[in-house]
């Protein structure tokens, strides 16, 4: 496994009251390493590399790319989305996200040159940004540009998940005609959170349409009801596709404790899903699994947990959830004086028992998965009603 990574992705700081503050990142690669995670003899440590004009413009316009390198100057005056309280300026802003942009690039390197199964870039997953404008505390779409990488080197079919509490509007609507990628995106409902969008009826369009899927679940859905919900609809999706790699953006802002957003798992159920991913990969396209981090705002409980937990799988080393935390990480937590108590073990004692999905539940839940299967089923060839499916 490559874990791409370097201390100057930190440099991504929208300042200390903004909600992706980048200690989490901090604080996921030091647990990582506290817990021996990236000591493993298959886990490689690599060092990210810019992403210069010809790649930031398969996705990006280069009159926004101009714009974002333009931003910290003096002279500078708002527009394409920066400059807002989500999307702050900050210095060495084109810089910072291009080096992220290129973490994600190279991850979908290794994996597609076959130089490693699995690559993962926790940096990565800023999928809200869109051609010409920030948006959601997204500069460049480190996701869609990484999913355009492989396009451009011969991918005929890339399969991108996306499991933040966040519609991931920003991957879907750069490929939303394009029949080559199927984008999934499982997130709250938006009805009742930003940005508004992933509804079942978004399935695509031109011969693009029903390579788009979206499972948008009702405010309050806890691990069970969120395990339910995937597995009636992600795998049967991924196996009808049959893609060459698979994509995850892996947002852990689904935690019952994350302020922005109002979903219920917890750190068990976000390890059981990352789990699921990993298994699908290999099942539907030997192995090929690009891994992303996206958003959560459980600075000092969730996010490091959570995605330690991700490199762990990742790496075919998956941690016990009754795993101690280290000292030296509690330690180093008290010290930064954040607010946040540190846990104690690596889960949370959750359980995650869940029934597979019948038709003709009245559950909030249930509802949610056949208003996805009936939209986007019969575009497979699938049949909606039948739980085999």
């Amino acid at each position: 496994m490559a874990v791409v990574w370097d201390d100057s992705y930190l440099g991504y700081d929208m300042g200390p009251q903004h909600p992706l503050h980048p200690v989490r990142l901090d604080l996921t690669m030091r647990l990582a390493g506290s817990l021996g995670v990236l000591a493993h003899p298959n886990v490689t440590l690599m060092p990210p590399a810019y992403a210069g004009d010809e790649l930031l413009t398969l996705v990006h316009d280069p009159a926004y790319l101009d714009a974002v390198r333009r931003a910290p100057e003096q002279s500078w005056r708002p527009g394409f989305g920066l400059g807002t309280p989500d999307n702050p300026v900050f210095q060495q802003m084109h810089e910072v996200s291009a080096l992220i942009a290129g973490g994600s690039v190279l991850a979908a390197r290794q994996v597609w040159e076959r130089h490693s199964q699995h690559a993962v870039n926790i940096a990565g997953g800023l999928h809200h940004a869109m051609r010409s404008q920030a948006s959601g505390f997204c500069v460049y779409n480190d996701a869609a540009i990484a999913i355009a990488w492989l396009l451009s080197q011969g991918a005929e079919r890339v399969a991108y998940i996306d499991v933040d509490v966040h519609h991931g509007d920003g991957v879907q609507a750069a490929f939303y005609s394009d029949p080559r990628v199927l984008t999934v995106s499982v997130h709250e409902s938006p009805f009742t959170l930003w940005p508004g969008t992933g509804f079942p009826e978004e399935t695509g369009e031109g011969d693009a349409v029903g390579t788009a899927v979206n499972l948008a679940l009702p405010a309050g859905t806890a691990d069970g009801d969120w395990l339910r919900a995937f597995h009636a609809v992600v795998p049967s999706a991924l196996r009808a596709f049959r893609p060459q790699v698979l994509v995850t953006q892996c947002g852990c802002d689904t935690h019952r404790d994350d302020p922005l957003a109002n979903l219920a798992l917890s750190v068990d159920g976000q390890r059981t899903a990352f789990a699921a991913l990993h298994s699908l990969a290999h099942e539907v396209c030997d192995g090929r699994w690009l891994v992303l981090g996206g958003g959560g705002y459980g600075l000092v409980r969730c996010v490091p947990r959570a995605w330690t937990h991700l490199l762990a799988e990742a790496a075919g080393y998956p941690i016990d959830p009754r795993t101690p935390i280290p000292a030296d990480w509690t330690a180093y937590v008290r010290g930064r004086a954040l607010r946040a108590a540190p846990p104690r073990t690596m889960g949370e004692e959750a359980n995650l028992e869940w029934q597979p999905w019948e038709p003709d539940r009245a559950q909030p839940v249930d509802l949610a998965i056949e208003a996805t299967r009936r939209a986007s089923f019969p575009l497979f060839g699938l049949d909606p009603d039948d739980p085999r499916d």
